[in-house]
């Protein structure tokens, strides 16, 4: 019987062009539908390797490390400025595109964080630097001061202990350097509950008070503050 022969099929045009459209290796500028802009490398169709993004609307330009897409390594991000035509907003480490590591974040020209992020958010240790001179340095949570942490002011006294939901909460020590003195006791929502106030450093102070404290005669002092602290408690319980 005759052999018949199958005619061999030609795979549809557009099953090559996908293949030469998958992006693999260095590429140069890609432009997105909304405009944004990407240089650099790929892999499997997505951003993996070094890369430069420019986002069109908000002009922001990433430039640093990619996996699979998202923003992954070590990158720095910039704004645009008036002045200087771009600003750097936050230089560090990213996962999964976001902020997670070791980094600085820049708030303003006197304002910025040094530290650890998880997620975006401030968590770990960290210093803050405020606009207004006062420095944090210690422990972060979800963005917010959290654990044990120095708060130093900008005329000198400053605030030692710990902290909760970014006040000061729990046991510390606040050191009133301009007067001369030192509370050591219990804070709640960053208002001293209990403790004891001490002359200290009074004759070098600045502003001393017109008095000393004068001296509180009791048998056992460190026992009645704890009972007092333990009363409080009970009563916040």
């Amino acid at each position: 019987m005759p052999i018949t022969k199958t005619p061999k099929t030609t795979p549809p045009l557009w099953v090559e062009w996908d293949r030469k459209a998958q992006k693999s290796g260095l590429r140069h500028e890609v432009y997105a539908v909304n405009g944004d802009c990407y240089v650099g490398e790929w892999k499997d169709n997505k951003k993996h390797g070094r890369g430069i993004q420019r986002w069109k609307k908000s002009g922001a330009i990433y430039h640093g490390e990619w996996k699979f897409g998202k923003r992954d390594g070590y990158g720095t991000l910039s704004l645009p400025d008036p002045v200087n035509k771009y600003k750097k907003v936050y230089s560090g480490w990213w996962a999964n595109d976001k902020k997670a590591g070791y980094g600085i974040r820049y708030y303003g020209p006197k304002e910025y964080y040094e530290g650890k992020w998880k997620d975006g958010l401030r968590s770990g240790w960290g210093r803050m630097y405020y606009a207004n001179g006062d420095i944090y340095e210690g422990q972060w949570s979800e963005g917010q001061r959290d654990g044990e942490g120095m708060l130093r002011l900008s005329n000198g006294n400053r605030y030692e202990g710990c902290w909760q939901y970014g006040m000061k909460n729990g046991t510390g020590r606040f050191f009133y350097l301009d007067h001369g003195q030192l509370f050591e006791g219990l804070w709640v929502d960053d208002v001293p509950k209990c403790g004891i106030m001490i002359d200290f450093g009074r004759d070098e102070a600045p502003k001393p008070t017109k008095y000393p404290i004068p001296e509180i005669e009791l048998l056992d002092p460190d026992k009645v503050l704890e009972e007092a602290v333990a009363m409080f408690l009970q009563k916040e319980d």
